[in-house]
């Protein structure tokens, strides 16, 4: 409106200069009718926008090279490229090798489409489970087959499969691709070198293409030698996709968010979520608890919690992240009120307590009805929204009510006012996805402890060693 605004100045100076506005009442009149229409119209047109059209990337994403970047920097045609990818997707357990979801597989589709489409070569590379430096043939912690025929299928194209990830047998198939091919890799943690960024594995891994493309946010946290170790042996290395995704969302909504800014914070234990909360007390307006962690804040505000669990450890610790918030002018809100249960079960007896009446040998295992209005107020109010970790034990259907409530509450945040909604760690991610509400926020994190320590504030590894831009 840049535009109308100095076409009013123009009209008002021309008007004022031939003494017209002080002789003529009528064209004063009509001008200043117009003035207020066109601010109005601008007004409106304003709220209409939504605000996520505002919403710009952090500086990180900015700096490092991504995946179009290097496709323009250099002729990608019959090119080998190593892409770490994450793959590990749960297996069912009655056979140990039908994959029940394949969210992580299609996660890494649009980059690897992208590659294959410039001519590319493309060597997926993953760990899988927690072999421990173990060669296992079967179930989670096993060799990568079950992956195979799924990606054929998402791909679109035969999927080569090597039973190692370095060594003369691997190089010898990597140089035999010719071009569009997808070979994969075996489990990068048979070597067990691999979580401590062994340079053999790393350098091994670098004989098999020229370029790196980091595309798995989940491991991006560690220094591996498959996600920051073989960089320094490739000649350009680049985000993919679902990475600079994650960066622009995750990182980008704590750097320059719209405000208010929100964070939800759940989960079972204060331990975990420690530091993520002492560092968004830097930069929220507000910040709901929920989940088994809330406990130890009763304790340390003086309540009994019954059979609930607490972290004796973490009481002094929650009793400062309360006063901090306080000093900071941060809104730091508990649930008023808890559904107690008599046992950990779903068919347990249950009742609403207020927090001051909670007593026994009852447990809390979910926000009660008033804190779930209360919740559902605050997040009326918020423009960027941070979500990690259940409200309660959402696996039970008798203590999901307010998990699934505030996933619908972001669903309509998003979709009705436009704000930016982040779910980030696995429970909140299966809770949303449970919901069937996955598609219906602004992004979705690939990655738990990757999440957190963006929300912390904490450089990734497998980002810091990629390209700058």
């Amino acid at each position: 409106f840049s535009s109308v605004v100095a076409s009013e100045k123009d009209l008002y100076i021309t008007l004022f200069s031939h003494s017209l506005l002080k002789h003529c009442h009528f064209i004063q009149f009509i001008y200043f009718k117009v003035a207020t229409m066109l601010n109005s119209i601008s007004r409106s047109v304003a709220r209409a926008i939504p605000r996520s059209r505002f919403y710009h990337a952090s500086q990180q994403v900015l700096e490092k090279l991504n995946v179009e970047g290097l496709a323009s920097k250099v002729d990608l045609d019959g090119q080998n490229v190593l892409m770490r990818v994450d793959l590990n997707v749960p297996l069912d357990k009655a056979d140990d090798v039908t994959v029940t979801d394949d969210t992580r597989l299609r996660a890494i589709v649009p980059t690897t489409k992208y590659l294959l489409e410039k001519g590319a070569n493309v060597i997926l590379c993953s760990h899988f489970g927690r072999p421990k430096g173990e060669i296992i043939e079967t179930g989670k912690n096993g060799r990568l087959n079950p992956v195979v025929e799924p990606l054929k299928g998402l791909l679109g194209v035969d999927v080569k499969k090597v039973d190692d990830c370095m060594g003369p047998d691997v190089e010898a198939a990597a140089s035999s691709l010719t071009k569009g091919e997808v070979l994969l890799l075996e489990n990068t943690r048979f070597y067990a070198g691999e979580t401590k960024n062994d340079g053999e594995l790393a350098a091994g891994l670098g004989k098999l293409a020229d370029y790196f493309v980091m595309d798995a946010f989940g491991t991006a946290h560690r220094a591996h030698s498959s996600t920051a170790g073989v960089a320094s042996h490739m000649k350009m290395s680049a985000a993919g996709y679902l990475l600079a995704k994650e960066l622009k969302y995750l990182k980008g909504a704590v750097d320059s968010p719209n405000r208010p800014m929100m964070a939800i914070i759940g989960g079972a234990k204060v331990s975990t979520k420690l530091p993520v909360i002492e560092s968004l007390l830097e930069k929220c307006d507000t910040i709901l608890l929920g989940g088994g962690m809330i406990f130890t804040f009763y304790r340390a505000q003086g309540h009994d919690v019954g059979a609930s669990m607490v972290e004796e450890d973490m009481i002094d610790l929650a009793k400062d992240l309360m006063e901090k918030a306080e000093a900071k002018g941060v809104k730091l809100l508990l649930p008023t009120d808890v559904v107690l249960a008599d046992k950990f079960a779903n068919d347990a007896n249950t009742a609403i307590a207020k927090v001051s009446e909670i007593s026994g040998d009852w447990m809390g295992l979910d926000i009660g009805p008033d804190s779930i209005a209360e919740f559902k107020a605050e997040i009326d109010a918020a423009n960027t929204i941070v979500w990690n970790g259940p409200m309660g034990v959402f696996e039970m259907e008798s203590f999901a009510a307010g998990t699934n409530e505030v996933a619908q509450k972001l669903a309509e945040a998003t979709s009705e006012r436009g704000a930016v909604t982040i779910v980030g760690g696995g429970d909140s991610v299966a809770a949303i996805n449970q919901a069937g509400l996955g598609d219906k926020v602004s992004h979705i994190s690939t990655g738990g402890g990757a999440s957190l320590e963006l929300l912390e504030g904490k450089e990734l590894p497998g980002v810091a060693a990629l390209t700058e831009e």
